[in-house]
């Protein structure tokens, strides 16, 4: 598969994902390009990042607002919040280990399972 139709499918996997369950760069993108397109983490992150920038689930957020089924007011605050999170997880990120990353995001992820496991 070309570095193009790679980049392509993990932008579709991402969106499919992110309409269906609301996630997308974390869980889903950073992800598939560390193991798909050889990214070092804090690249992977990066471009993450740089791909949400704009769309930020836009047309899915539409569908959504069309049902009902989105509270504006909330959606801004997140965004705030992502805002300026954002910025200072970038610092901290740059400076890591890339080991130290990916060991620190894997735990992330084993976490988030088990309470969703749990819940369920």
């Amino acid at each position: 598969m070309t570095p193009t139709l790679t980049f392509l499918g993990i932008g579709l996997a991402a969106g499919v994902l992110s309409g269906l369950f609301g996630i997308g760069g974390g869980i889903v993108i950073v992800p598939m390009l560390i193991f798909l397109a050889r990214m070092a983490p804090a690249t992977a992150t990066g471009t993450s990042l740089g791909a949400l920038l704009l769309p930020v689930g836009a047309l899915g957020a539409y569908q959504y607002y069309r049902a009902n089924h989105i509270d504006i007011r909330v959606s801004l605050l997140v965004a705030a919040g992502l805002f300026v999170g954002a910025y200072f997880g970038a610092k901290l990120a740059v400076g890591l280990d890339p080991v130290m990353m990916k060991r620190s995001f894997a735990v992330f992820l084993v976490l988030v399972a088990v309470r969703l496991w749990t819940s369920a």
